[in-house]
């Protein structure tokens, strides 16, 4: 990715709103308004409303300078947000819980700082745009896009872009549900990707972002209330489930637990976690939301090496997570017609990451899949249609 210019540095934040709060605009140049023209006819090639320039053309063409720099400055401020924070309200972002770093109200210091310096307003407006080579690839696909289905996917997904953090880190995982796939990007490229099964419609996987501190093999599954409910609290200590003294239900490590012999440490208030399954047939399916609301990675302790490159071979993972075996008297004992010995108990490991790695569960159903090509995903949980058409000439951007 391109790096940032020394303006950018105010742009890690934007306005939330606020009115421009100096005791008069800044004064414009008929070179600058020609940018910011170019700016606004641009606008509708990011998906973004076309702004009414209305005000801005009147001061304009008398060259009224007071009404022109009130007017210039508004519509700067306006484009300038609608690109970093976009145009959706509280409602059609209902559900999206990945907060974003742009809140600090720089916006307008910035545009000054442009504006006084005689700055080049095109890197201003450029700057201010999703950086993220997937937005650059979608922004492409909706400019050459003429079906109309599509164009509003596209627009919906580039919309979802703005909402996302700026500095996604330098390492990260970034889980796409629509797409069933978990991806680890490694200095602003995507370095590989793994199917995955989320979570079904009637417990979906939320929106959120956490942060990957260790790999747990052979876990225990702490059996969440809502589940334990759901079976109506019947379980069988032949399926290695244990109850506690409080009264909590758990599952020993082992070939049926259902975490399978790996999870991710992840804080967050969802108990919502990235594991292992021993359902593995589900990751041949193309359609899978069959979780409860956590994230089954196929090969996931080859997931986990990748993670722990640099602390850990995947050899070392894999003999950590070896199933416990009988011990050498098994077969005598089994020729003998006795039972074997029970297996000694699975030991947990908690495995420190070189470095904690943000982790983003997300939800776009455009994008770039692991091999490069474009796809328009299902919707598989219906969000699509909270999102208003963000082109729509009659949307209105807040101030």
């Amino acid at each position: 990715m391109r790096s940032a210019a020394p303006a950018l540095a105010l742009l890690l934040g934007a306005c939330a709103g606020a009115p421009a709060t100096g005791p008069e605009a800044p004064a414009w140049t008929r070179g600058q308004i020609a940018s910011l023209r170019h700016w606004l006819a641009a606008a509708p090639e990011e998906a973004l409303p076309r702004f009414d320039a209305a005000a801005l053309d009147a001061a304009a063409g008398l060259w009224s300078g007071d009404a022109a720099n009130r007017a210039a400055t508004e519509l700067a401020l306006k484009l300038a947000r609608a690109h970093l924070k976009g145009c959706a309200n509280p409602v059609e972002r209902g559900g999206w819980r990945i907060p974003d770093d742009k809140d600090d109200g720089t916006v307008e210091a910035s545009l000054r700082e442009a504006l006084a310096s005689d700055a080049d307003l095109d890197h201003f407006f450029a700057s201010v745009r999703p950086q993220h080579p997937e937005y650059t690839a979608l922004q492409a696909a909706y400019v050459a896009e003429t079906d109309a289905n599509r164009r509003i996917t596209l627009a919906r997904n580039l919309e979802r872009w703005r909402w996302m953090p700026r500095d996604l880190g330098e390492n990260y995982v970034l889980v796409n549900l629509p797409a069933f796939e978990v991806g680890l990007w490694r200095q602003g490229e995507r370095a590989q990707s793994w199917p995955a099964v989320i979570g079904k419609t009637s417990s979906a996987t939320p929106v959120f972002a956490s942060t990957i501190t260790h790999v747990v093999i052979n876990p225990w599954w702490e059996i969440p209330p809502s589940i334990v409910a759901e079976n109506g609290g019947r379980f069988s200590s032949r399926g290695g489930y244990v109850r506690t003294a409080s009264g909590h239900w758990r599952q020993k490590p082992g070939p049926g637990n259902s975490l399978g012999r790996m999870k991710l440490a992840m804080a967050n208030p969802y108990n919502i976690y990235l594991h292992d399954t021993p359902a593995k047939g589900l990751f041949s399916q193309s359609r899978r939301a069959y979780s409860h609301g956590c994230v089954r990675v196929s090969d996931a302790l080859g997931f986990a090496a990748t993670l722990l490159e640099g602390a850990m071979t995947r050899r070392q993972v894999d003999r950590l997570a070896d199933l416990a075996k009988p011990g050498a008297a098994a077969p005598r004992m089994a020729l003998a017609g006795l039972a074997p010995p029970e297996p000694e108990p699975l030991k947990t490991a908690n495995v420190a990451l070189p470095q904690s790695l943000p982790v983003y569960i997300t939800y776009f159903t455009a994008g770039r899949r692991a091999d490069g090509t474009l796809r328009i995903e299902e919707d598989v949980y219906g969000r699509d249609m909270l999102v208003g058409d963000p082109s729509d000439p009659q949307r209105q951007c807040s101030p």
